[in-house]
């Protein structure tokens, strides 16, 4: 009998396991083969498409059956019994075969072939779909190390053993990044893994697109017609027949027509890179070259006048950009394009001359990619849905418990002028319209979530980070979306005016502590509203809402831009700023992150309290310095608004 024989570096020595027999692994990829697909399917590349990867990882299982000789050798830990030896043997292949798949281009991965159908595994909700992003966008490697600790058990050892059998060079980085992924995604991983959303054997079947099809079928029938009735003819032709006349040089192919990019209609459904480039060409102009060549021409010369989102290049695009719409949208003839970086949408108005604006479009997702702005008239605002929106619905932030108004969504994805928010009251603050989406259950389940035009092309994701209860790990970002989130965003609605044409990416209200006010005054919150750039920066606008206060005049208490802080890579906080009780004492109110175990006020204010919230007298204007106390000893240094 044959064995394996793995070699680990440093004091341990070589394990050998013996390779079972054809029917021992037969028997045993029978009982454990749903556990084995999923495997394979985690491992594999989700740029195969949710298709493609789900007949990839049957493949890769079907094929770990011994033929005579073994196809390769492999590392696997050791066994902890006899009769553990064939799944385990199974398991190392089926990981070895899954990340040799991913340098295979599709076309050689001998899948099995499906015909008319599209299939793949139920959609999830908001934490898988987290997940399954995460997931995408580590190494291979790291996702073999995520699903066998977490799926299979594996200890690190093993599980290290195991990858470097398989050809990984550095498992215990994978691992190291496993650990990462398993503590920073929402919900329970291991939970989520066992779930149907990542269960390739449970799949839900869906027809291609039928007319497509039809049509193709007729193509081909017709060209072997025309093959077969050019045969004499092409046995007629000459040696000595004079050679066509040289064609003109081809045109700039950023500038011409032909070479437009147009993804499949159904390509949204069918890949977990969700965002610009899933978007079909849509609108009743995609066939208009003389249109579509204007708008390539004003993107890649000059003569038109150009507007810009902040720090976005001007400069044309390095190749053929992919068309998203062309038609006409009142009385303008509008074209939207994207090069993988940016969005152009070319504008030709009734009268006047044409623009063409560009803005940021890197690194967009579900939620970012999912509407687009392509006119802003007297009527309101057009929006363009990516085909992935199924449900679409108007929101006055200021009237939380108000049921969002229905958006009758043209089939090529434009919506009706929404009008544009209330004027500003005598609070200085307007109302804000907002966008609330739904995403199709093709790709999640139950995702809801809400986007505000703030002046750009693409308008901004608006999240709810709630403050935690006591004992409870701290909460990620969650769609506003119900009655909670409603209400609390329509606190900060005001916050939103100052980051009109700001380049704003995503805006999301975090709770980071709750204070009790001195004199019985009630409770106060305190919150932090970062806004997104798209090129990474931020702004954070700290707001302490008190009872008093009236929902629709919420003005920050200090804003801070070009920093990290209330962000993923800013997670401790410690802010504090002035505050007048109702018998007119003024006072000092600080309150730091969860972090956070002690604050010390220096300056015109000197106090010092345990914890994470300080109140303190303030009879005196002047400057206030805020040091906070971590819980890892480390020092945070506070922020303090104006006169604290």
């Amino acid at each position: 009998m044959q064995q394996l024989r793995i070699t680990r570096k440093g004091p341990s020595a070589a394990i050998s396991v013996p390779r079972p027999s054809r029917d021992a692994a037969e028997a045993a990829l029978v009982e454990h083969y749903p556990a084995l697909v999923r495997l394979a399917h985690l491992v594999l590349p989700p740029s195969l498409g949710r298709q493609r990867r789900v007949l990839a990882a049957h493949a890769v299982v079907q094929r770990t059956l011994p033929r005579g000789r073994p196809a390769g050798t492999g590392a696997l830990p050791r066994p902890r019994g006899p009769r553990e030896e064939a799944h385990a043997w199974l398991r190392a292949r089926v990981v070895a075969g899954a990340l040799t798949t991913r340098e295979l281009r599709p076309a050689a991965l001998a899948l099995p072939r499906v015909t008319g159908l599209r299939l793949f595994p139920r959609a999830g909700g908001g934490d898988e779909l987290v997940l399954d992003r995460a997931l995408a966008a580590v190494a291979p490697e790291v996702r073999a190390a995520l699903a066998l600790t977490v799926l299979e058990g594996l200890g690190p050892e093993e599980t290290a053993a195991l990858l470097a059998g398989a050809g990984v060079t550095a498992p215990d980085r994978a691992l190291d990044a496993a650990a990462r992924l398993r503590a920073t995604v929402p919900g329970d991983p291991a939970a989520l893994l066992r779930g149907p959303e990542f269960d390739p054997c449970t799949v839900h079947l869906r027809p291609t697109d039928l007319l497509r099809r039809r049509r193709r079928g007729r193509v081909a029938a017709l060209a072997a017609v025309l093959l077969l009735a050019g045969l004499p003819a092409a046995g007629a032709l000459r040696p000595d027949a004079p050679a066509p006349a040289p064609t003109a040089s081809a045109p700039d192919p950023a500038a011409d027509p032909a070479t437009l990019l147009r993804a499949d209609p159904e390509r949204w459904a069918d890949t977990s890179r969700v965002d610009f480039t899933a978007w079909p060409a849509r609108g009743d102009r995609t066939g208009d070259t003389a249109l579509l060549g204007r708008a390539l021409t004003a993107w890649t010369g000059d003569g038109v006048r150009k507007e810009t989102t902040p720090r976005t290049s001007a400069a044309p695009p390095a190749g053929p950009p992919a068309l998203l719409y062309a038609g006409d949208t009142d009385g303008a003839a509008v074209v939207l394009l994207h090069d993988g970086v940016r969005l152009a949408r070319y504008t030709e108005p009734p009268a006047g001359a044409p623009v063409l604006v560009l803005a940021r479009a890197d690194g967009a997702d579900v939620t970012t990619a999912a509407s687009v702005v392509l006119a802003r008239t007297g009527a309101g605002t057009r929006y363009l849905l990516a085909p992935w929106i199924a449900e679409a619905g108007v929101r006055d932030l200021a009237r939380p418990a108000a049921a969002a108004r229905e958006l009758a969504v043209a089939p090529d994805g434009v919506t009706p002028p929404v009008p544009a928010p209330r004027p500003a009251g005598p609070d200085g603050c307007g109302g804000t319209t907002v966008l609330q989406l739904r995403s199709s259950a093709r790709i999640v389940e139950d995702h809801a979530f809400l986007v505000a035009d703030l002046g750009g092309l693409g308008p901004a994701h608006l999240g709810w980070t709630p403050l935690p209860a006591p004992g409870v790990p701290s909460r990620q970002p969650r769609e506003a979306t119900g009655p909670l989130g409603l209400a609390a965003w329509a606190r900060s609605g005001c916050l939103l005016g100052p980051l009109h044409d700001a380049g704003v990416r995503s805006v999301n209200r975090w709770e980071f502590a709750e204070q009790r006010l001195p004199e019985r005054a009630g409770r106060a919150l305190w919150v932090c509203a970062r806004a997104e750039t798209w090129e990474g920066t931020g702004r954070a606008d700290v707001v302490l809402e008190t009872p008093a206060r009236a929902p629709g005049a919420v003005r920050p208490l200090l804003s801070v831009p070009d920093t990290a802080a209330c962000g993923r890579f800013g997670q401790d906080v410690l802010a504090g700023g002035p505050w007048t009780s109702p018998s007119g004492v003024r006072y000092l109110l600080a309150a730091g992150s969860r972090h956070v175990v002690g604050i010390t006020a220096g300056g015109a204010v000197r106090a010092g309290a345990r914890g994470r919230v300080l109140a303190a007298r303030a009879p005196g204007e002047g400057t206030v310095v805020l040091d906070g106390r971590l819980a890892d000893g480390g020092v945070l240094r506070g922020w303090t608004a104006a006169g604290g």
